[in-house]
């Protein structure tokens, strides 16, 4: 069933449960997506990794963010490990990178991340330095010091490394992207749309749970 999307985007959302044999699209690697020289290694084998690389000042991410959430919560967690990864393009992008990852380390993301687009691409909100940042994550329960403390941390700068070698692996060089069990990448346009990227991406997760039941 069709289900209207009400959000700041005119997409619709449709049904992405079909498998390969059901749906037969006919996608391509090197058309439809990019089949990566060497395989990146995921967080867990038993599962079907799905990557999604977005950035806070992007406006193409923040169009697809509603999508994407509702079709996250459409997979089963039982084999598919759905995350989130900042891309740095420049160093205006690096505080958002490292206010996701403060947010991440405090358990936050569930109800920051949407509001973290929407301030930026609904209300203009002024968004530079570390203190802005704070206060931005203050109003949902993240006191502005802990905050401070985590943003320049160890921890932090290891995510932000760690994440950065990723997406060289990853070979990413522009956003919306998503990353399917650390062998395929997928981009909107090179399937089409951001509707088309999400069906690319649940055609290449079938086709890895077939290899994982081999």
């Amino acid at each position: 069933m069709l289900k209207k999307l009400i959000a700041a985007t005119a997409f619709t959302l449709i049904p992405f449960t079909s498998t390969i044999a059901q749906t037969n699209p006919g996608y391509e690697a090197g058309v439809h997506y990019q089949e990566l020289p060497s395989a990146v290694t995921t967080s867990d084998p038993e599962k079907v990794e799905v990557v999604a690389v977005f950035g806070y000042p992007c406006p193409h991410c923040a169009n697809l963010e509603p999508m994407l959430s509702s079709w996250a919560q459409q997979q089963s967690a039982e084999d598919l490990d759905f995350k989130h990864l900042p891309v740095v393009f420049s160093r205006n992008w690096e505080p958002f990178a490292r206010a996701y990852y403060v947010a991440e380390l405090s358990g936050k993301v569930e109800e920051t991340h949407q509001a973290m687009f929407d301030a930026v691409h609904v209300h203009s909100t002024r968004l530079r330095g570390v203190d802005d940042f704070a206060g931005f994550y203050s109003d949902y329960g993240l006191e502005e010091d802990e905050f401070n403390k985590l943003y320049d941390s160890f921890a932090v700068d290891t995510r932000l490394k760690q994440g950065q070698a990723r997406l060289r692996a990853y070979q990413i060089t522009a956003v919306p992207a998503m990353v399917v069990n650390g062998k395929y990448q997928v981009t909107g346009s090179m399937a089409g749309s951001n509707s088309e990227m999400l069906k690319v991406v649940n055609y290449l997760i079938e086709k890895e749970r077939a290899e994982l039941s081999e």
